[in-house]
């Protein structure tokens, strides 16, 4: 089975917030969050993939995605790339 982690972006009208995340279906996922039905940091805005990377073990994926969450420089630069290349 594959898993992902995952970087969300949400322009707000003074600044681009992120969110991180972990799941084994991006799309399904993807589309809770939009709906309002993700995490509830996520709820009432749209959201944007910014950058995936896929996991075969939900471990390493687990780990890679408390490290993303923790490393606010790396989620800073994936979010000038992304935002650069749009």
């Amino acid at each position: 089975m594959k898993y992902f982690v995952y970087l969300l972006i949400s322009k707000n009208t003074d600044r681009v917030i992120s969110y991180v995340g972990f799941t084994s279906n991006l799309k399904k996922r993807i589309k809770l969050h939009n709906n309002g039905k993700g995490a509830k940091f996520t709820r009432g805005r749209l959201w944007i993939l910014a950058y995936k990377k896929c996991y075969k073990s939900k471990s390493l994926a687990l780990k890679e995605e408390y490290l993303l969450k923790k490393n606010y420089k790396k989620r800073s630069e994936i979010k000038k790339k992304f935002l650069l290349y749009k």
